[in-house]
């Protein structure tokens, strides 16, 4: 078989086969990718793109315990498919036994398209969006607007077979889409993004129609200090507060007293409240629009994945319901140490039970504050309280009486999200959104606007 003939549960079969280890892992993951890059209302370029990586685990049983050695490549020919298996083997042997060694999962039915050939993504994914891209730079043209800003669209297919029986297989879309608006001098800037599976229900004019707005907005500059101000987070800024909360939401890490989901005097915060909203924050792989792996694919172990974990089948989950928090991640075995339910992560996220108000009827019942775009540059400064600072970027706006009345500075802002959720005092409709910040790692995600009362810009930021 050659390298890309070959079909991906072939490979994995025969990975199986050659396996001498006492337990098995392989995943193979068929990847195409297709863009679009636009500047100046013109497209610049295009690409199509494909691959295949292949991971091996291999579990070596010894007198301490289990061993494991994880290995992986790309482009794997035939001749090279028996020196990844022997080279994870030799990495189980000469490794110490695996703190997460747990039995590979058993007893999960496997896919009926285990079998078929992998899905693929191409350029006819943007046959509709193109055209009316076009169209959205022909109105921006005239309206003295220059659009910037990239397309993407990635088809994985992921193939999981275990040596405990497991054959699964998983497809997984992911389209993103990033639109900057620029005025001719570049003085002014505002930024519209959309996660999508297909691009079909993505609409280039409106996005343009939202950016020149904004700009409008900007033609009038106002300087403001730093401080604690009445805020509006859209959607976007408030996914990527709340996927850094998910990422840091480790069930061990929080029994261990390390987190802000550590109790003082030990265990942790599940069963307190976080805010007085009636807010859920859940995970679901068949959410509408949003859907993700049914089951556990990890290709590496840490914090609360496990490569003994992969084909666990996932559940709907809910982090945080009516306010109060439900579950930290976990895998099975630190579920085991921490005495919590297993609960593994899922690939999306959805905070829902705010109110059936649009971001715009939020601005309108606003007597002064600040409306932001999104965030970006983001890192943790303490772990412990969950602080995070960043920057805002592509238009902070003023508020007056219901009413944007101009544009502000940048502010580096200083805040933790868990603290936001636990001052908000108005959640809005929640809508898919595209996470700014995160959107290379983390797409899938659902949010309401949140309105804060106090949200500390720490500093004024000369950021764009």
């Amino acid at each position: 078989m050659s390298a890309r003939s070959s079909k991906p549960h072939e490979v994995v079969e025969r990975a199986l086969e050659l396996s001498r280890a006492d337990g098995c892992v392989v995943i193979a993951d068929e990847q195409s990718t297709a863009n679009l890059r636009w500047a100046g209302n013109a497209l610049t370029t295009n690409g199509v793109t494909r691959g295949r990586t292949l991971t091996v685990v291999a579990t070596v049983d010894g007198k301490e315990g289990t061993a494991s050695g994880v290995v992986s490549r790309s482009a794997v020919t035939p001749d090279e498919l028996e020196p990844l298996v022997r080279a994870a083997e030799a990495a189980a042997r000469g490794a110490a036994p695996a703190e997460d060694a747990q039995p590979l999962v058993t007893g999960v039915q496997p896919s009926p398209e285990f079998t078929e050939a992998p899905a693929e993504t191409s350029s006819a994914v943007f046959a509709d969006f193109a055209p009316a891209l076009g169209e959205a730079f022909a109105r921006a043209r005239a309206g003295g607007r220059e659009l910037y800003g990239f397309a993407n669209h990635e088809m994985v297919s992921s193939y999981v077979g275990t040596s405990t029986g497991l054959r699964l297989r998983h497809d997984q879309p992911n389209g993103t889409l990033e639109l900057n608006a620029k005025s001719p001098d570049r003085t002014r800037s505002a930024w519209a993004g959309r996660s999508t599976r297909d691009f079909k229900d993505v609409d280039p004019a409106a996005l343009d129609a939202e950016l020149a707005v904004r700009l409008g907005w900007a033609e009038r500059r106002v300087e403001l200090p730093a401080g604690r101000y009445e805020t509006l987070l859209p959607p976007t800024a408030v996914a990527d507060l709340l996927i850094y909360q998910m990422w840091s939401a480790s069930g061990r890490d929080a029994v261990e007293g390390r987190t802000v989901f550590s109790k003082p005097g030990g265990g942790t915060r599940v069963g307190e409240k976080l805010t007085d909203l009636p807010l859920t924050l859940r995970s679901d792989p068949d959410e509408p629009g949003l859907e993700s792996a049914p089951f556990v694919i990890a290709h590496s172990s840490g914090g609360d994945q496990s490569v003994f974990d992969n084909g666990l089948p996932l559940a709907p989950t809910e982090w945080m319901r009516e306010g109060e928090l439900r579950h930290l991640t976990t895998s099975r075995h630190s579920a085991g140490l921490t005495g919590l339910p297993v609960a593994p992560v899922i690939d999306n996220i959805v905070l829902d039970g705010g109110e059936d108000r649009s971001l715009d009827e939020m601005v309108a019942n606003t007597g002064r504050g600040l409306l932001l775009t999104c965030l970006w540059y983001i890192r943790e400064v303490d772990p412990a309280s969950l602080l995070l600072t960043g920057l805002t970027r592509d238009g902070v706006y003023l508020v007056e009486n219901g009413e944007v009345t101009g544009e502000v500075n940048n502010f580096r802002f200083n805040e933790s999200p868990v603290g936001v959720l636990g001052r908000a005092t108005e959640a809005g409709r929640t809508e898919k959104t595209l996470p700014r910040e995160w959107s290379d790692w983390f797409t899938r995600a659902a949010m309401p606007a949140l309105r804060v009362p106090d949200f500390n810009m720490s500093s004024v930021s000369q950021g764009v």
